[in-house]
């Protein structure tokens, strides 16, 4: 008999071992104690009470700035948007995706060379360039409207290339 109460022993101790360890685990989190003259942290859950609220993460900050820009521009006699705006677009895109009930319009525009009709075609390519991206990346298409300007619209008046430049764009106008 004391051979098959050391193995309930053993069995009960393994048992009660697996129960600690699975409660630990369950809470994911770890309690660390806190000195009295430390202040509490901020959470979310207490920012009603008085204290500071918690500041955004790295990665809520990075979309905040990204939605901050609503102005692309483009080379001469090119539709396709820059590289570097792929992040910035791909922030808008998972904005619009997760906020069904957001809606924006894309104005595209054209610097005043080339003609009317030109500068109206060049200016809808740019603003479906866009959409398409967003689209893909999340967006609905009933959430955007495009629209072309052409060289209606400048940004900057004059014929330097930094006046140029200002006006081959793709405005983001929540709606």
């Amino acid at each position: 008999m004391g051979k098959q109460n050391t193995q309930f022993f053993k069995i009960g101790l393994i048992f009660v071992s697996m129960l600690v360890l699975g409660a630990c685990r369950s809470s994911g989190e770890v309690e660390e104690p806190m000195e009295e003259s430390t202040p509490a942290r901020t959470t979310s859950a207490n920012t009603s009470s008085g204290t500071e609220p918690a500041r955004p993460s790295a990665e809520e900050q990075r979309m905040e700035a990204a939605l901050r820009t609503t102005v692309f521009y483009f080379d001469f006699d090119v539709a396709e948007f820059k590289p570097a705006d792929r992040d910035t677009l791909t922030y808008h895109a998972r904005n619009l995706a997760s906020n069904s009930g957001n809606r924006i319009r894309l104005e595209g525009h054209a610097d005043e060379r080339g003609t009317r009709e030109y500068n109206l075609a060049l200016g809808e390519r740019r603003a479906n360039g866009i959409l398409n991206f967003l689209i893909v990346n999340g967006a609905s298409r009933s959430q955007i409207e495009t629209v072309s300007y052409g060289e209606e619209r400048p940004e900057r008046t004059g014929t330097t290339e930094a006046a140029y430049q200002a006006n081959r764009r793709v405005e983001v106008i929540s709606r």
